[in-house]
């Protein structure tokens, strides 16, 4: 029944016009708000036929997991061009998972490296194999 929709995924922020700005000028994503719908905003990812939805919300919490993973080429030259835009990514020494100096995750499988949104929402950029 559902297998025809063009499902989407959404996601809830404290501040639609930082977000505005975080996604379309530091991570120069296309991104169009609705202000015909309280100023929600639609992100293009490229290579996907549906957009993300993002809306605010005030009692906004941030994710505790990661709400977008966006697959690369080059993971260091992406976080390298990220943190010149002022990005800050996450650093981890745990158990499970450890960054380098770089805050890459090497520890098996894919090249990894996480960072929040203005909304505290976690995201990724994945090196690709």
């Amino acid at each position: 029944m559902l297998k025809e929709s063009k499902a989407f995924s959404g996601f809830s922020v404290n501040d639609i016009d930082a977000a505005y700005e975080f996604y379309s000028q530091k991570l120069g994503l296309e991104v169009d708000k609705m202000e015909d719908m309280g100023g929600m905003l639609t992100i293009q990812i490229p290579g996907n036929n549906n957009n993300i939805l993002v809306y605010p919300k005030p009692n906004h919490e941030p994710a505790t997991y990661t709400i977008l993973n966006f697959p690369i080429d080059d993971l260091l030259a992406t976080v390298k061009g990220l943190k010149a835009k002022g990005v800050l990514f996450e650093s981890y020494d745990s158990e499970y998972i450890n960054t380098d100096q770089d805050n890459i995750h090497r520890g098996g499988g894919p090249l990894i490296a996480w960072f929040k949104d203005p909304a505290g929402n976690f995201l990724s950029v994945i090196e690709q194999e």
